[in-house]
């Protein structure tokens, strides 16, 4: 818990709900951005790093503010990573809105202190595989700001909606009728069987879907909590989740379990971040590169757009043969 040099309580001794899988993939979360810091390190000695820090975007969006799960400021790089827990949509950092208007508001606190020239985006989202990584000048960046993000808030604010990818910074997007009717197109193709439609609705469902999936997302996020102040939905009820036991407390668990004659404890190798630290990176390159590897991530299908390099599919393996 003190990966950054800072003596941080557990925060799972606090909690009313635990969940393993959820751990898991904060603590790959964390080694993934110790890789980073080390990354920058390589050239830039001192970089500023900062976890859960808020961001303001008001002189574009009206009471626009988000919070930067991590920001790292190197010299003329600005890194921003955002740590996705979501499973239902593959986020793409690739002109995605979200992204951008931290990665503005990460440039509001540092701008005019360091001579940033480009800015880094990337989404963690383990439990779909997914590391989405994007790279702007911040030429662009305000450019898009001003001609795109400035002018669809404005419309917002005077009640002149108009559905997009921008709708995820509107108070009123789980219940806005705009943006309903826009991602309500789906149901022209009437919920048929994948096989059974032609390859240009294939194409339109894909473009839509992951905007349909966050709608929806946003419905049943606002529906929890104006059910939880006592409103009432017919045909739904809210209930308790599932939840997993726990120890109360962990040191007196260990101590009655070592006490009982049994070893309360388990031993794991540490992870490539911090089996660099312990080693040094020379050291940890002598001893253990011939042990390192890096599979091939799972097959995601994204747009064209995407950077990505597309891998060879099962039907050019067979025209190659």
């Amino acid at each position: 818990m003190n990966a950054l040099g800072e003596n941080v309580k557990d925060p799972t001794e606090d909690l009313d709900y635990y969940n393993a899988e959820m751990e898991e993939c904060a603590e790959g979360y964390m080694q993934f951005v110790l890789e980073q810091i080390e990354r920058v390190k390589e050239s830039c000695s001192d970089p500023i790093i900062l976890i859960e820090q808020k961001l303001d975007f008001t002189n574009y969006v009206p009471q626009g503010f988000g919070t930067g799960d991590c920001v790292i400021v190197a010299d003329d790089n600005l890194t921003v990573i955002d740590f996705k827990y979501g499973l239902g949509v593959v986020v793409d950092a690739e002109n995605n809105p979200q992204m951008m208007c931290y990665a503005i508001g990460a440039l509001n606190l540092f701008g005019a202190l360091y001579d940033i020239k480009t800015i880094t985006m990337t989404i963690y989202q383990p439990r779909r595989e997914n590391i989405s990584t994007a790279t702007i000048t911040k030429d662009e960046l305000l450019r898009w700001a001003e001609t795109v993000l400035k002018p669809a808030a404005e419309l917002a604010l005077k009640g002149e909606y108009c559905a997009g990818d921008h709708c995820k910074f509107c108070k009123i997007s789980a219940v806005c009728r705009k943006r309903a009717e826009y991602n309500l197109t789906l149901a022209q193709y009437e919920f048929k069987p994948p096989p059974t439609l032609t390859d240009t609705e294939i194409s339109s469902v894909l473009d839509i879907g992951d905007k349909l999936v966050n709608w929806v997302n946003d419905v049943k996020e606002y529906a929890l909590s104006e059910a939880l102040k006592g409103r009432e939905w017919e045909g739904w009820k809210v209930v308790e989740g599932k939840s997993n036991r726990k120890f109360t407390d962990t040191d007196i668990v260990a101590d009655v379990v070592v006490h009982a004659g049994f070893d309360p404890y388990e031993k794991k190798v540490v992870g490539i971040t911090e089996m660099t630290k312990r080693l040094g990176r020379d050291k940890f390159n002598e001893l253990l590169d011939p042990y390192i590897t890096k599979p091939p991530g799972k097959p995601t299908l994204v747009h064209t757009t995407d950077k990505r390099p597309a891998i060879t599919t099962a039907a050019n393996d067979f025209m190659e043969d």
